[in-house]
């Protein structure tokens, strides 16, 4: 089974995952099909009532569903008409959105701008792991429009404060590290910029690894104190930024937060004021981190690429109650992409989301992803607006996942309560998951649990080429949850199931329209199952509704014979 330390070079991702991936559609192609079935498939946040005006038909399902019990033929979902995309695959292969153009061309003005270039060990910086350096670098950085180098060793610090028209640049991770002071608060942040009331612009930092210190606390406190506080970086009202090849360790509440002055919980429908926007962040490892990796909130048009983030510590959460993602876009982020990123060991691996008290992120574009053990490896959902009695989320849509796999969910101690799952996908509306790929243990035990989770009024969600495997234990591969709280208006095309749950696909009771097209399960028995709550529950009604064997029932469980 794969496994990937805290030192795994993320650049390798995209080569890896074409590896993992069973779909090898080219990856134009694949972003382009995504893209066309977001467009057919949602409608601004509204339930799609007229493209799916034809209720569940289990006659052309089970047609479907026998096609092949050898071999496997995906097929495209109607014509393959041309459909504009935001994202842009250059002739390398290499995929950005179509406006990192204006995060280019402000990348060469901060180069042109900056006329300066000082060695912050010519202000009296030592790297010995002793010194303090702090005044070192402030009188090095200035007022800024300088690029500030920081050669090798251990710096330490009570703390950086980077203007606008700045450049931080060490020899590279492990190479040049700068560390928190033993003196400095729980609150400190480790680097973050100048002004989080006015805001800053044009701020590059690369090349170093960044030491929270987590090791000056005592080893029994909760390691953040609220807010964005206590983060190996912030950028919190941030315009044109960019952190590369940066690693992030023991950070007491997240590695690299891209945030809002504040956090902003006024509830659902309300932003803060001061978001950061046009960021990008590469090449980036983060561990040990007290809540997540990397996270977004309040902010727009952010662009995290290859990197990898793992083994969080939990320790901003209460002990077995930790929320703690490898990547987490949060409350109220908008035009997020995520490219080629990895995660290990996290709570969840991708979570976008939103508290209760504030709005949902949205329109977001994850285009490959590998998540390693993660617990809930893809967990998409608006806190406090799943239930029948909760209101429906004002702000929970738009989301765009391409080529990526979730290999070996597992329990774990950072949420002790939280079942594994593949993915699971609450409250959000417009979701497509194109070219899934997941990969389960079989010798672990998933004690009866669903694989992929559509629940909690989740609605106009398309799974289109869905590869699963392994999970033997689990109860079933793909549950839809019906009841008062059902998820509705789902599209299941073109998945491949092999020595995998005893039962392929359960849809709940009350749910008011699916589509299911192409499916093909395979065990090592030749039998697979589906089941459905509005399907007959007899013998003579299966024979009175037209349908014909090779199908058995027992109960409302409908195997091949």
């Amino acid at each position: 089974m794969l496994y990937l330390d805290k030192k795994h070079d993320p650049r390798k991702n995209a080569k890896l995952l074409s590896q993992i991936t069973e779909s090898k559609q080219d990856i134009k192609k694949a972003i382009k099909e995504t893209e066309r079935l977001f467009h057919q498939h949602s409608m601004n946040g509204h339930i799609l009532e007229q493209n799916y005006a034809q209720s569940f038909s289990v006659l052309a399902f089970l047609k479907k569903f026998v096609t092949s019990l050898t071999h496997l033929t995906f097929t495209s979902l109607g014509n393959d008409n041309i459909v504009a995309s935001d994202t842009f695959v250059d002739e390398k292969g290499n995929v950005y959105p179509r406006w990192k153009e204006r995060l280019d061309t402000e990348y060469a003005k901060l180069m042109n701008e900056i006329h300066l270039e000082v060695n912050v060990a010519d202000y009296g910086a030592v790297g010995d792991g002793i010194t303090d350096n702090t005044k070192a670098f402030k009188k090095a950085i200035g007022n800024g429009r300088v690029k500030v180098h920081v050669p090798e060793g251990v710096f330490l610090t009570k703390g950086i404060r980077l203007p606008s028209w700045t450049c931080l640049i060490g020899k590279g991770k492990g190479v040049t590290t700068i560390k928190l002071h033993n003196d400095t608060p729980k609150g400190t942040r480790l680097v973050t910029n100048a002004n989080h009331l006015r805001g800053n612009r044009n701020i590059l930092v690369q090349g170093m690894s960044l030491d929270w210190n987590v090791g000056r606390l005592a080893s029994t406190d909760k390691t953040s104190t609220g807010g964005n506080h206590s983060s190996c970086l912030t950028f919190a009202n941030v315009s044109l930024g960019w952190v590369k090849d940066v690693e992030g360790i023991d950070a007491g509440l997240h590695c690299f937060d891209v945030s809002s002055t504040f956090y902003n919980y006024s509830g659902d429908g309300t932003r803060a004021r001061g978001g950061s926007k046009y960021v990008w962040l590469d090449n980036l490892n983060g561990y040990g981190f007290g809540d997540d990796g990397i996270t977004t909130h309040h902010s727009d048009y952010i662009l995290i690429s290859n990197s990898h983030m793992c083994d969080p510590s939990g320790r901003a959460h209460d002990n077995g109650a930790s929320n703690s993602n490898g990547i987490e876009i949060d409350d109220g982020s908008r035009n997020v992409w995520l490219v080629n990123n990895s995660t290990s060991r996290c709570f969840g691996g991708v979570e976008i989301k939103a508290h209760h008290n504030s709005s949902a992120a949205s329109n977001v574009q994850i285009i490959g992803h590998i998540s390693v053990n993660d617990n809930r490896s893809y967990n998409f959902r608006h806190i406090g607006h799943h239930k029948s009695t909760d209101p429906e989320s004002k702000t929970a849509y738009n989301i765009k996942a391409t080529n990526i796999a979730a290999i070996a969910p597992i329990y774990t101690e950072l949420y002790t309560d939280s079942t594994p799952r593949g993915m699971v996908v609450s409250a959000y509306r417009n979701v497509v998951i194109n070219n899934f790929t997941l990969i389960g243990d079989p010798d672990y035990n998933y004690k009866g649990n669903s694989v992929i989770a559509i629940q909690y009024r989740a609605r106009n969600v398309v799974l289109n080429n869905v590869a699963i495997r392994n999970f033997k234990s689990a109860g079933v591969d793909i549950k839809v949850f019906g009841g008062e709280h059902r998820a509705d208006h789902i599209h299941i095309c073109n998945v491949m199931i092999r020595n995998s749950a005893p039962q392929a696909i359960d849809i709940g009771s009350g749910v008011q329209s699916v589509r299911i097209h192409k499916v093909i399960a395979l065990s090592q028995n030749g039998r697979y199952g589906f089941k459905a709550a509005n399907f007959p529950t007899s013998i003579s009604e299966f024979y009175a509704r037209g349908y014909k064997t090779p199908f058995s029932i027992a109960g409302n469980d409908y195997e091949t014979i």
